[in-house]
């Protein structure tokens, strides 16, 4: 028998597993993305404490295209995070292909001095 399962849910499915493997601390924290089709946004959480550290969303950004923004989204997070201190980070890419605007995200947070 056939089963159609959703995008989103094999999207959760793959979250799920890489979030068994991965945890932020408070010396070395997760750095989540989301990806919609319209934005893309980046979190720096404490799972020890269950904190957010920092976000920053491409709403706030100029930029012409989203993965323009997305380079400057992972940039602002690692701004924030220098400003905190923190120096490495565990990349969440929370069940999203690592291509296009979350390994722009990715590379924008190491152009900005984050290590993962």
């Amino acid at each position: 028998m056939k089963t159609n399962i959703s995008k989103t849910t094999q999207r959760l499915r793959r979250r799920a597993r890489i979030r068994a493997k991965i945890s932020g601390t408070a010396l070395k924290p997760r750095l989540s993305v989301f990806k919609s089709n319209k934005y893309i946004s980046a979190q720096l959480i404490n799972d020890e404490s269950g904190v957010t550290l920092g976000t920053a969303h491409s709403k706030d950004m100029k930029g012409k295209s989203l993965l323009e923004k997305s380079v400057l989204v992972g940039k602002a997070v690692a701004e924030l995070a220098q400003a905190k201190k923190i120096e490495h980070v565990v990349f969440d890419r929370g069940g999203f292909i690592y291509t296009g605007c979350v390994k722009a995200v990715a590379e924008g947070a190491r152009a900005g001095g984050l290590t993962f």
